[in-house]
């Protein structure tokens, strides 16, 4: 493994903050002490800085040489409204929010690589450093493009690294095309007539009407759509009634929709529709029908896709490359891959050995109580930045 010797003597350092931020998680749009923490280190080291963009976030700037051209490197820094169950000493400190996917550990990854790009500036070009808000349902990359990421600051290309649980430490994953899917949610309300259980013929009840629903969906993923597209309805939430004899006047049915592909999402966004209005017409009974599309997928380029596991085996060699499972996990940095060439790429975080005496007995998986970062990857995935960074400036 070439890990870059300074990154590693300066990990601890850096570690240290990653842990800071762990003990005090904020969340979407509210991440004010996360972005002074980021904005203070960059000033530091001599990096300028930019505020507010998508509310709370941060962007730096490394410049060196003449050249014009330029590019983007995205770290994410909001927590979850989950209770963490750790006890170890950089637990969360604030009830109800913790780092439970990673995003301090991001954070962290990228000021290393700020530290060192700004010390040496083996280019020539920009390096835009993105430390961006709310990728945990708020769009925060949505809100950065709208208040002028890329008009301020024209790039190239943009990339992103999510740590991964699971895959052995020191490898990394990265895969052109689609890596992550949409996520999407609907509801629907069944409007019937209510009456009494007993005397269900002199009343319209929406009950059955809303499972027969539910079965029809699963008709739209395995005969509408074609076996070789991804998609998944779930209907999470069955809400209908206030009494064992009283047929209710409304059943409510809540969920979600991933897919791959816009396509796809088209597809299944219209037959479901379709579905519901007809169902609920064939029964007597009326349907208010509401789709919500939130991220779209997340799509890799493939140039930028190849250039970054050309960049990931000069680290770590070829066979700690993998390919990248696509998983129905949702991210926003789709917003940025929309609007840029560019790359989602993962680094593994390991099966949470790694973890301090005091982790909660939960598997060290994203979203669960008791996940943690693995400091060990902030010097590997800040080599991985500096030299995505010194490499593709330097490409022709």
């Amino acid at each position: 493994m070439k890990l870059i010797d300074s990154l590693v003597t300066e990990a601890a350092g850096i570690a240290a903050i990653r842990r800071d931020l762990h003990a005090h998680p904020e969340l979407c749009f509210e991440e004010v002490r996360t972005a002074d923490v980021v904005a203070r280190q960059l000033e530091q080291w001599g990096i300028p800085v930019h505020r507010g963009l998508g509310t709370t976030g941060v962007v730096g700037i490394v410049r060196n040489g003449s050249s014009e051209r330029a590019i983007g490197l995205r770290a994410d820094m909001d927590a979850l409204p989950m209770q963490e169950s750790n006890t170890f000493g950089h637990a969360s400190r604030h009830p109800g929010k913790m780092h439970a996917c990673g995003h301090d550990g991001h954070t962290a990854m990228l000021l290393a690589a700020a530290q060192r790009l700004a010390k040496h500036r083996n280019f020539d070009g920009t390096v835009y450093l993105i430390f961006q808000p709310a990728e945990e349902g708020g769009g925060g990359a949505r809100e950065m493009i709208r208040d002028g990421l890329f008009d301020r600051f024209p790039m190239e290309a943009v990339f992103g690294l999510h740590n991964w649980p699971g895959l052995p430490t020191g490898s990394f994953a990265v895969s052109p095309g689609p890596v992550m899917a949409s996520s999407n949610e609907f509801r629907i309300t069944v409007r019937g007539k209510g009456g009494h259980a007993a005397l269900p013929h002199s009343g319209i009840d929406p009950v059955p009407v809303a499972c027969m629903m539910v079965q029809a969906f699963q008709n739209i993923i395995s005969r509408n759509k074609k076996p070789v597209d991804a998609g998944v309805i779930s209907v999470t939430m069955i809400h209908a009634g206030e009494a064992t004899n009283v047929i209710p006047d409304r059943c409510e049915l809540q969920g979600t929709v991933r897919t791959f592909t816009l396509e796809v999402l088209d597809m299944i966004e219209q037959r479901m529709r379709q579905v519901a209005e007809h169902l609920c017409a064939a029964q007597g009974a009326q349907c208010d029908f509401e789709f919500v599309r939130n991220y779209p997928p997340t799509i890799n380029h493939e140039r930028e896709a190849a250039f970054a596991r050309r960049v990931m085996a000069g680290i770590v060699g070829e066979s700690q490359v993998v390919a990248q499972e696509p998983t129905m996990g949702a991210e926003d940095f789709s917003y940025m891959l929309q609007a840029r060439p560019g790359c989602y790429a993962f680094i593994a975080n390991g099966d949470g050995q790694h973890r301090d005496m005091g982790h909660g007995g939960g598997p060290c998986t994203l979203h669960n109580p008791s996940y943690d970062f693995n400091d060990s990857l902030i010097p590997l995935g800040a080599t991985y930045w500096v030299r995505l960074a010194e490499e593709w400036l330097a490409a022709k």
